[in-house]
């Protein structure tokens, strides 16, 4: 038996320790164990088996226990996860973290209702277009393929048909989507299609209980796997067919090292392990956009709703000289659906009572003292509360800066058009759905359900809203302001404006060829918009490919951020200037940087942010140059450093 092993630890650190293991035969590759690291004694990950030691031996260390009975990953696993340490510049162990989950015991099997272990719902009849579909799917294995179709067109039955035929040759399937909680139709349909072959991988299962979906998947009792970003690393021994749902979802981006993409893992198993990789969604991104131009994806196209309904009618409402969040023409239309015995969707991407408090006077905000933001006001608290690190105040009577009287609330947000939609509807039934309203446990489940039910006439809420739900009554649409995310200073304002639009709209009239989507905004004549409200996706997407090439963003370029982080701004800067020197003398001739800069968000819990943009028409030449400048630098004390590659967002 080896008398060593490798041990990686989840600590920014790239490489793995060497420890005894002779009096534990069982520390074997895949199992956690607990080991003295400095002065403290941390969980780690056996990644290699050793049968002599290249140190000196009286120098390692021993290993205090071996936890867990059965190993949680394979030589596999840590393949990918060693890719990904290399990828997004992290530690071996921050990487096997990030895969696993985090239990620390392991209850017993996971057990699905009795109503899922019934093999219910049969496979529907598709049409001509979705059989073309997956007939090319299922006849180029280890194929790219993006499964383009509007709303309401079809797109799951075609996934969970191709998942059926992966099954059929012995290979398990990976399908991922946005938000569990978002997406539960899809997860319900999937779960009664496979039954107890299903397994559920999502933030909002316990550590525990994950740990137990984990370790079906490994014994080979679950072969369809269905999660949400972190989804993409289940252990299936045969992986035959990954699908991403919603492909243009900034959720399946990592917020914390290693700050992944689940589309990069997901062509990363799909090239080491021979998958076909299925994406999916009415809006692609555009960089999915441009491959599918190129031909290095396959278009596979659903042009035709399949339950009755017919694109929605939009009509853009100009709210220059309208002294309400809800226009006279929303109003009408809400007033009419409900008489019809529908509902209506008012979807407005903020929360709270307002945007912010301002004076009239001399123009003051009141913004957070520890984030670069404006504290948005919250009526059913009456404080004003910052959305980055919860710092609250009770609204002031007099400007703070001039002493003036003369203060008010400039913008609305998901509170306040809640109550003006009280005042002018005060015969329906109004939900809310936002961050907020859905703090406790099951209550998003509950207002989903309710709505379904037919038990309020409106839901009002957030970005929730326009993600995966179906609800055959709804018949009308309110964008109650689409210009909100436009005004961000971020190169993909643009495609999450047009996105959230076309999306949100196709909540309307799936079922009915009566749907009326209503878009107010203060930039009636933005191109964004306008080619949002006539769906007019391929001219958009010329134009913000056209501007993205000429900007020199993403797909034209390869970006990696890093972000420097301080409770001190001059030593958040000056880190920032000093990396920029260290690294240039190793950049390729062809590589930019962008910066020393502060972030959009300068300030986030007291914490001062100061990037680094550094800019390529290609990664590789960079990435190796910020691999070599990175080994050698070394940040400050109270200086923390993070590094994104591929950044979704510059904020």
């Amino acid at each position: 038996m080896p008398a060593f092993v490798k041990v990686a630890f989840d600590v920014p650190l790239p490489e793995a320790f060497t420890y005894r293991s002779d009096a534990f035969p069982e520390a074997v590759l895949g199992r956690r164990v607990s080991a003295p690291f400095g002065r403290r004694e941390l969980t780690g990950y056996v990644v290699g088996e050793l049968a002599t030691c290249d140190i000196d031996e009286a120098l390692v260390k021993g290993l205090s226990r071996v936890v867990d009975k059965e190993a949680l990953f394979d030589k596999k696993s840590v393949d990918l996860a060693t890719w990904m340490a290399g990828m997004y510049f992290c530690g071996l162990g921050e990487a096997l973290a990030a895969m696993l989950p985090s239990g620390r015991r392991e209850p017993g099997a996971a057990a699905l209702d009795a109503e899922i272990l019934e093999m219910a719902e049969a496979p529907l009849t598709l049409s001509a277009e979705q059989s073309s579909a997956l007939d090319r799917i299922t006849s180029t294995p280890g194929g790219i393929h993006y499964l383009y179709g509007i709303t309401g067109s079809g797109k799951t039955e075609v996934f969970l048909q191709a998942a059926e035929a992966s099954l059929a040759g012995g290979k398990g399937v990976i399908y991922l989507v946005p938000e569990i909680a978002l997406t539960g139709q899809v997860v319900e349909a999937a779960q009664r299609r496979f039954g107890g072959r299903c397994a559920v991988i999502h933030s909002r299962l316990s550590p525990s209980r994950k740990l137990a979906e984990w370790r079906r998947i490994l014994r080979g009792e679950a072969q369809v796997v269905i999660g949400a970003r972190s989804a993409i690393f289940a252990p299936l021994a045969k992986l035959g067919l990954i699908v991403i749902d919603e492909e243009h979802e900034s959720s399946y981006k990592a917020g914390n090292s290693p700050r992944y993409h689940a589309r990069q893992v997901a062509m990363r198993r799909r090239g080491s392990e021979g998958a076909t990789l299925v994406m999916g969604s009415a809006t692609p991104s555009a960089e999915a956009w441009r491959l599918m131009e190129e031909g290095q994806v396959g278009r596979l196209e659903l042009t035709k709703r399949l339950s009755g309904g017919a694109l929605p009618a939009i009509e853009i409402v100009d709210m220059r000289g309208e002294d309400s969040s809800i226009s006279g023409r929303l109003a009408e239309a809400i007033r009419d659906t409900a008489k019809a015995g529908g509902q209506s969707i008012l979807f407005l991407n903020r929360r709270g009572f307002s945007y912010f408090f301002r004076c009239k006077s001399c123009a003051a905000e009141i913004r957070c003292r520890h984030c670069s933001v404006a504290l948005t006001y919250h009526k059913d608290r009456n404080a004003l509360v910052c959305h980055y690190c919860g710092y609250r105040i009770p609204p002031p009577r007099a400007c703070p800066e001039c002493g003036s009287l003369d203060v008010g609330w400039a913008g609305f947000g998901t509170e306040r058009v809640e109550e003006e939609a009280g005042r002018r509807f005060p015969d329906l039934k109004i939900l809310r759905l936002d961050a907020d309203s859905t703090s406790r446990v099951g209550e998003l489940e509950r207002i989903l359900q309710d709505f379904r039910e037919g038990k309020a006439d409106i839901l009002l809420g957030t970005q929730m809203v326009a993600k995966g739900l179906n609800f055959p009554r709804v018949k009308t649409v309110g964008v109650v302001l689409a210009d909100t995310s436009l005004n961000l200073p971020d190169f993909r304002a643009a495609e999450r404006t047009f996105s959230l639009i076309v999306q949100v709209a196709g909540r309307a009239g799936r079922f009915s060829p009566d749907g009326r989507v209503l878009i107010q905004t203060f930039r009636p004549d933005s191109p964004v918009i306008r080619l949002a409200a006539q769906s007019r996706l391929a001219e958009f997407y010329a134009l913000e490919l056209s501007a993205r090439k000429d900007l020199g963003f993403p797909p034209f370029a390869r970006l990696v951020r890093l972000v420097f982080r301080s409770k001190d701004k001059a030593k958040a800067s000056m880190a920032a200037a000093d990396f920029a020197h260290a690294a240039s003398p190793y950049l390729p001739q062809d590589a930019e940087i962008l910066g020393p800069a502060e972030c959009p968000l300068a300030m986030v819990a007291g914490t001062a942010r100061w990037q680094l943009i550094f800019r390529a028409p290609e990664l590789r030449d960079l990435h190796r140059a910020l691999g070599l400048a990175l080994a050698e630098w070394e940040a400050p004390s109270g200086v923390r450093l993070e590094t994104d590659v591929d950044p979704a967002s510059l904020m």
